[in-house]
């Protein structure tokens, strides 16, 4: 029986030509198999995907079956999926081709596995393999026929002296079909080598640690490396625990953990293990305490013992923390265009000012909340928290503001959204310095929200800043420049921005400014609410404390803010690819694959990123790109500019959604010299939490509804300036928010 799980992709061309025949011209053709098979959501082709099918009718060769194909096979689709839709059209004669060519189909079982073995050893490889009757198989040493290697085992005298891997690959085949293994070395050891070491002979059986880990003792934010080294025959496995029960993804020779916590410190081992044996390394100990700052380090101490104040009236800040959240792909409303650019473009400013900033896009109420409840972590006596900036959909009830998040039904009420009075009140609790939030949102009136929320009385600090984009029951608007769009609050505040002002003079000018605009005369006006009784500016120098809540606080932010270490992949074949990540926004991340290396016989290879998790928002139309400007970014241009050439770059949005470490696949296809047909090799790569994962905002979220895969946020450079903008026609201009009633 044939293997129905392997992709379309490994359909031969004889089998894929001769469904083109039959499904081109049918009744029942390519287009009911476009229908049937988009009954699953990741293979469901737009409107436009499908009629690039029908236009190949115009090409000499073109065929709109055969990319009907292509489009499945870059989403991962089988042959059994692809034969299910085709007993559902009741087409038995496509079933019976497909049927035919699966039966006929060699897949390889057993793969040989490279091995490291001491001099004088016999050491064997095996290769397994499924089809037709008749199966040859034939080993090649390097380029090289194996004489008389026409088995499925190859047994190796390593009699010989010792010296660089030797590379062995097994060709199967039956007739004029053929396939490849995986390539294995073997690396021969002199006897007087660790491996070999007191007669051990790893080469038939058995196992041997090589290092032991050994005990630590850490300070919170540091980073965990334990490692374990072992030799056997087959390969040795790992499996890391920690108080005797198994960590999550901790499958290599070394477990590293990044901005450690208390929560783990105790008692770590490494089970190690092959096909044979088991062998345990020994039980060492991880102790981990907090970190702790005195006068006499780094932190200095305010005059007269205050953080806020110095010499000539200058005030400081303990530090400065920002929240940016900017919703654009909604559900049930309007799509926006404006966030995304924005919280970009003002990431960067306030990086310029050292702010601690967490930017976040398209977020769920759940998100929403749990983002806040991070960002009140961040915050502490002195601490100019708040700049909270907010774009999206909102409105304003009774003199209260709500933020509504991306999963608010089309009628939706305070229930389902963020009162931004509530989100004051808690920020008043921390005692926080300044408290500033920046609304780019619109104030209407939302006449399916009858209800008067009871947020309780504010305390008196006199230093609260209320910045919003447009007046009450009032309408916000952006710019739109192309495929860019700017509000018209951030188009001219970061003009002023950086300027070292008094933060409502600062607001003041830029109100000053958007009232030279003509098109939003009449309709857009900035409007500042404020009690604030000092000099605060955002330009304020920090001057932190000597205590242990600054280091918490640093920790909790610097958890977010943690890549993945770029990492080498080396291929049994010989290739090494490059794994490399970028940061776009807090939930947003760019992973690029480059091949770095590579035997001289292989003319042409490439790695691709597979079965990335479904709940990320993934467009995979936009992944294993060539260039930046294909992963659906305009802001593409400012962030590659970091970024090597000569790769595939794939976009993942969402990461706040993510429930258990990010793992995927980096699938690797490459052609030998002389050879049409390519040979494909896997690995499974686990980055653990990346950037707002680390946080685990999905410990309270329910499952959202689902959202299109289209769904994107620009993709950035933390620290990269925002780009330049100018004022655009006023057929450009759009309601950057509608009404709150107006679906």
């Amino acid at each position: 029986m044939g293997d129905w799980s392997v992709p379309i992709g490994a359909l031969g061309e004889e089998v894929v030509a001769r469904l083109c025949e039959l499904l081109d011209n049918a009744g029942r053709g390519w287009r009911k198999l476009a229908e049937l098979a988009g009954a699953e959501k990741r293979f469901r082709c737009s409107a436009e995907e499908l009629e690039m099918c029908s236009l190949k009718v115009l090409e000499p060769r073109g065929s709109p079956t055969q990319c009907l194909l292509q489009l499945l096979a870059e989403r991962d689709c089988t042959l059994r999926y692809l034969l299910g839709c085709l007993e559902r059209m009741g087409h038995t004669q496509a079933c019976r081709v497909l049927s035919a060519a699966v039966q006929d189909m060699i897949r390889i079982t057993v793969q040989p596995e490279s091995q490291v073995v001491a001099e004088g050893a016999r050491v064997s490889l095996t290769c397994c393999a499924t089809g037709p009757p008749g199966l040859v198989y034939q080993w090649f040493c390097g380029k090289w026929e194996v004489p008389g290697a026409t088995s499925p085992e190859l047994v190796i005298d390593t009699a010989t002296p010792p010296g660089q891997p030797e590379w062995y690959i097994c060709r199967v085949s039956c007739g004029a079909t053929f396939t490849f293994s995986r390539w294995a070395h073997v690396q021969v050891e002199k006897s007087s080598s660790p491996s070999s070491a007191s007669g051990y002979c790893p080469s038939m059986a058995g196992l041997q640690i090589l290092r032991q880990p050994r005990p630590c003792r850490l300070a919170e934010g540091d980073t965990l490396v334990l490692e374990c080294r072992a030799i056997g025959n087959p390969p040795p496995q790992y499996q890391w625990f920690r108080n005797r029960r198994p960590v999550e993804g901790a499958q290599a020779p070394q477990l590293q953990v990044k901005l450690v916590t208390t929560a783990e410190r105790g008692s770590y081992s490494c089970r190690v293990f092959n096909l044979f044996h088991e062998v345990w390394s020994q039980e060492v100990d991880v102790e981990i305490g907090p970190r702790l700052f005195t006068s006499g380090g780094s932190w200095q101490e305010g005059d007269g013992g205050s953080p806020e104040c110095g010499s000539l009236g200058q005030l400081y800040a303990t530090d400065k923390v920002a929240l940016l959240i900017g919703n654009m792909h909604y559900l049930h409303h309007k799509q926006l265009q404006a966030p995304m650019v924005d919280v970009h473009a003002l990431s960067a400013l306030l990086r310029q000012l050292d702010f601690k900033v967490v930017s976040l896009l398209d977020l769920c109420k759940a998100e929403m909340q749990m983002a806040v409840d991070e960002f009140l972590l961040l915050l502490d006596k002195g601490v100019y928290a708040g700049l909270l900036y907010y774009a999206g959909h909102g409105y304003e009830n009774f003199g209260n503001s709500f933020m509504v998040p991306i999963d608010a039904p089309s009628a939706y009420t305070s229930a389902h959204c963020l009162c931004v009075q509530r989100v004051l009140q808690a920020m008043q609790q921390r005692r926080t310095g300044l408290n500033t939030f920046l609304l780019d949102m619109c104030r209407k009136r939302n006449l399916n929200d009858d209800v008067i929320p009871q947020v309780g009385a504010l305390e008196v600090t006199a230093n609260i800043v209320f910045g919003y984009a447009t007046c009450a029951d009032a309408e916000a608007y952006e710019l739109s420049q192309g495929e860019l769009s700017n509000g018209i609050f951030v188009t001219f505040l970061k003009r002023w921005l950086l300027e070292d002002e008094k933060i409502t003079v600062l607001l003041d000018k830029v109100a000053e400014d958007m009232g030279t605009l003509e098109i939003t005369r009449g309709r857009q006006a900035l409007e500042l609410r404020s009690n604030l009784s000092e000099r605060r500016a955002l330009t304020d120098p920090i001057r932190p404390p000597g205590r242990d809540e600054t280091s918490a606080r640093n920790l909790q932010w610097a958890k977010a803010h943690v890549l993945p270490e770029s990492r080498h992949l080396h291929f049994d074949c010989g290739v090494t690819v490059q794994l490399g990540f970028a940061a776009e926004f807090s939930n947003i991340m760019i992973i690029y694959t480059r091949v770095v290396g590579a035997p001289e016989d292989i003319t042409k290879c490439e790695a691709r990123l597979t079965d990335i998790p479904e709940e990320l928002d993934v467009d995979l139309k936009c992944t294993n790109k060539e260039s930046p400007e294909e992963v659906g970014s305009p802001l593409a241009p400012v962030w590659s500019l970091g970024c090597p050439s000569c790769c595939l770059y794939s976009r993942i949005c969402g990461l706040q959604k993510l429930r258990q470490e990010l793992a995927f696949t980096v699938c690797l296809q490459y052609r030998y010299r002389g050879m049409d047909d390519f040979v494909e090799e896997r690995q499974r790569v686990s980055v653990g939490r990346p950037l707002i994962a680390k946080l685990n905002l999905q410990r309270a979220v329910s499952p959202s509804p689902p959202r299109s895969p289209l769904s994107s946020s620009p993709p950035r450079s933390w620290g990269v300036e925002g780009s330049s903008w100018v004022n655009t026609p006023e057929e450009n201009l759009s309601p950057e928010v509608p009404s709150s009633h107006t679906v």
